[in-house]
Formats: structure tokens, C-alpha cells, sequence
């Protein structure tokens, strides 16, 4: 049980370290917005000259077309409402007759509480047609991992210091998976299909996944481990190419570092560790405003297995709320070199945000579908030991979990 008087206490002994913060953070965000503030004035071939010279080949982030096409940094977001009716009205709009499509996923690792091995994965998924008297869809697929697939995990191999990394894995190869599946079937209705063609390519679905399309999580786990996350986002890559259905990895709290980096590698900037591509864009940036399209240039070790997509993911960052930091976008690279099919993709997302009060509304109903809550996790014990009872298996349950159980 925390104590106030002790928390207050504590907090007053460290003032100086958190105004010391406060102040080198305010420094270090000045030199930034300069740099910032100068990088219109170069080429797209005069930064990456400057990076070529200097043998600097993951930058952190590469220009694209845009770097001489807006002269900008940021673009605006070219509407404004009078009030959120409106803006509601035309979100409404922008999102009529277009399919949105969202995939989320929860997982219940193995407890060391049973003395046998079991996990799940629940990966959920919503897709709105935004069609008059339309039905969305809602379902989802529900796996259990049984002893022998968890084997390895047991043992504390493989995975190195990654716990319960095998049932983390298939959540994010269904995931993957289920967003694969839904644009091949709808291949038929991407930019440039016969079908798109006939009814105007703004019929074309937008996919969102939750979460990064750079896998850099996975560049401290053993290459076996790395090579499979990879592969699956790479599918999902090559899926959106190839169907020429857009593909939004939406991280709404980022902390990436790819525009930082490339400003201090182009500007010749002290490293700053602390500094983020989200705050040094936010104070520049409204509501629906919208950062440069840039091409990720990570240094990591995840991008180069990336094979002939290691320069073919975007991104950009869209401002979707008054007051917060803004949203981190990531899209294969054809999307961004589309330019119709990207500004249309922004509107999409800005408007799906609207309906979703500053988060996408697919992906908030994705989660809501995938979710599993404590009690869901206790249902699933408890049909676990009725399972294990009528097979026969010899389960044994922790004493200690049960007293926890029944004390809390």
C-alpha cells in the first residue's frame, strides 16, 4: 500500500533533478527545431549525397518525392469544422462506401501455476463497409497452445530473455495473417484493379494493423526467433503490393526516433537519447496536420532481413488530437509513391480518428473484440480443469495461486 505523505515526500527530495530535466530537455528541443526548420532548404539528392559521403547507410530516416514536392515539413490538413458535427458529418463522408478493416489480438500465456503447459491466442477482427443499411463484421479465432508447442519455452531456450515468447510470436503471426487473408480477397477492389476501374478507385479497403511495421523489438532475439517476425510482417508487405490494398501500421504513442536521427546525422547534432520524433513534431502540428512521408532507415539489425522491402517502409506522423503528441503511420512503400491513393489513405485515417474521438475506430472495435480480461482468463482456466479432468491428465494447481484466489 503506497503512503501519500512518503510519495510527496520522496518526489520533493528529487525537485532538482526533474527542473534539471526540464530545462536540458527545453535546450535540447531548441537546436532540434532549428535543424528542423532547415531541412526544407535541402534536395532529396543533397541529403542523400550528404549520407553517401559520409558512408552513413541506415540514417535513420531517407527523404522521399515530398522533400522537393511541399517544401515542408508539415502539411496542413486542408479542412476545418465549426464544431465536431461537422467534422462527424464529414468523416460520414470521406468513409462512405469504403471497407475498413482491423485486426487486433490478446493471448493468455502458460502459468506456471498449472503443472501443465497451456496457453492461447485470441486474435479478433472488425471490417465496416460503410455502406448504407450495411452489416459490419465482427469475429475472431481462438487457439490453444498445448505442452508440446510450449516446450521450448518451458525450457527457457530460444527465446532468450523474452518470456512467454512463443505464444507472443502466434499472436503476431495470426495478426499478420489475418490482415493477408482479408486483403487477397480483396485484391479485386485496390487502385488500378478491373473492379476499382469500373466503380473509381475511392472504393478501395484500407487495412489497419496495431502496431509498428518495423519489427525492431525483435533485434535483441536469436536470429530463428527474429527470422519468423520478420517473415510475417514482410507477408503483410508484400500482400499490400501485390493487391494494391493500403496497409496502415497505426502506433498511437511512439517513441521512434527515425527523423531525430536523421536530423543529427544530416546536421551533424550531439545524440540526443531522450529526444523523440513525437515531441519534437508536436508543438509544430494542429489537429490533422500531418508530418513529411520519410522512408525508415533504422539502424537496427531487424531492416536489413527485410530483403527487397529493407527501403519500402513509410512513414509519417498525423496529428489526431488538439492536445496530444501525434500518431506514428507506418505504409509500404508503392502507397507513398502514390500520391492520390496516400492523400486519400491521410483522409481515411483522419477520419476514422473523428469517428473514433482521436483513435481509429476499427482498431478500437478490433481490440474490444480481441480483448481478454482477467475474469475471460479465469473462465479459460476453468474450462481448462474440467478439460484436463474428464482427459485424465494429471494437473496439479499452486497452492499459493489458489490462496492469492481466494484472498483477493
Amino acid at each position: 500500500m503506497l503512503v501519500r505523505s512518503r510519495v510527496v515526500a520522496a518526489l520533493e527530495a528529487k525537485k532538482d533533478h526533474f527542473a534539471s530535466y526540464q530545462v536540458e530537455l527545453r535546450d535540447t528541443l531548441g537546436r532540434f527545431w532549428a535543424a528542423l526548420e532547415s531541412l526544407p532548404s535541402f534536395s532529396r539528392a543533397e541529403i542523400e549525397a550528404k549520407f553517401s559521403e559520409a558512408e552513413i547507410v541506415w540514417p535513420g530516416a531517407l527523404p522521399t518525392s515530398e522533400q522537393d514536392r511541399l517544401h515542408d515539413t508539415v502539411i496542413g490538413a486542408g479542412q476545418s469544422w465549426a464544431n465536431h458535427e461537422d467534422a462527424r458529418a464529414w468523416a460520414k463522408e470521406v468513409l462512405l462506401n469504403i471497407p475498413t478493416f482491423a485486426v487486433d489480438g490478446s493471448q493468455i500465456p502458460p502459468s506456471r501455476d498449472f503443472s501443465v503447459p497451456v496457453g492461447a491466442v485470441q486474435v479478433g477482427w472488425f471490417e465496416n463497409p460503410h455502406v448504407p443499411g450495411g452489416q459490419y463484421v465482427k469475429d475472431l479465432v481462438f487457439e490453444v497452445l498445448a505442452p508440446d508447442e510450449l516446450a521450448e519455452e518451458a525450457e527457457g531456450d530460444v527465446g532468450g530473455d523474452f518470456p512467454d515468447w512463443r505464444v507472443n510470436l502466434r499472436r503476431f503471426e495470426m495478426e499478420c495473417q489475418a490482415v493477408i487473408e482479408y486483403m487477397e480477397a480483396h485484391a479485386a477492389d485496390g487502385p488500378g484493379s478491373p473492379r476499382s476501374k469500373k466503380d473509381g478507385p475511392d472504393t478501395a479497403p484500407l487495412c489497419f494493423f496495431d502496431g509498428s511495421l518495423v519489427v525492431s523489438f525483435a533485434q535483441h532475439m536469436r536470429p530463428n526467433l527474429r527470422r519468423r517476425y520478420v517473415d510475417a510482417v514482410t507477408g503483410m508487405l508484400r500482400a499490400s503490393q501485390a493487391c494494391r490494398v493500403p496497409l496502415v501500421g497505426y502506433v498511437d504513442t511512439s517513441f521512434a526516433r527515425d527523423l531525430v536521427m536523421m536530423l543529427i546525422n544530416l546536421c551533424q547534432l550531439p545524440y540526443a537519447p531522450r529526444m523523440s520524433d513525437g515531441a519534437l513534431l508536436r508543438p509544430r502540428m494542429g489537429w490533422g496536420d500531418r508530418s513529411q512521408v520519410y522512408i525508415c532507415a533504422r539502424d537496427d539489425k531487424v531492416l536489413p532481413e527485410y530483403g527487397p522491402h529493407a527501403r519500402q517502409v513509410c512513414f509519417c506522423y498525423l496529428k489526431t488530437t488538439a492536445e496530444g503528441a501525434p500518431a506514428r503511420l507506418e505504409f509500404p512503400g508503392w502507397l507513398a509513391e502514390d500520391e492520390v491513393e496516400m492523400e486519400r489513405t491521410l483522409n481515411l485515417v483522419r477520419a476514422e480518428c473523428i469517428v473514433g474521438n482521436g483513435y481509429p475506430y476499427a482498431l478500437e472495435t478490433a481490440d474490444a473484440v480481441a480483448v481478454i480480461g482477467l475474469r475471460d482468463r479465469e473462465r479459460f482456466y476453468t474450462a481448462f480443469q474440467r478439460f484436463a479432468q474428464k482427459q485424465g491428465l494429471a494437473l496439479r494447481y499452486s497452492r499459493k495461486a489458489l490462496s492469492k484466489r481466494m484472498r483477493r
